[in-house]
């Protein structure tokens, strides 16, 4: 299972660099910069950059602005939507809260 589906689950899950409740802007944004190289114990994969970095953006990183408008440039569209989507479900899990 690829880190955008749902949240954590499984021992095997959980030893993958996930988003947490108490993660703000700039640590999420750093998680997405792990997804997008590849380093820290994270797949490269472009949704679940795409995905952080929406998550941070939402949470005020403006540096996650940046990358996720170039991921974009990177990906076709059905990838930008799945990473959108995905993005909701953490949130709708409250996985990640965003400020009111």
């Amino acid at each position: 299972m690829i880190a955008q589906e749902t949240a954590p689950t499984t021992s095997e899950e959980q030893e993958l660099p996930l988003p947490t409740p108490g993660m703000n802007g700039d640590d999420l944004f750093r998680l997405g910069m792990m997804y997008s190289t590849g380093q820290g114990g994270c797949p490269m994969d472009r949704v679940s950059a795409h995905m952080i970095f929406n998550l941070a953006a939402m949470k005020g990183s403006i540096e996650a602005r940046v990358y996720r408008r170039e991921m974009s440039q990177e990906m076709d569209r059905e990838e930008i939507s799945e990473a959108q989507k995905a993005a909701r479900r953490w949130i709708d899990a409250g996985v990640v809260t965003l400020a009111a």
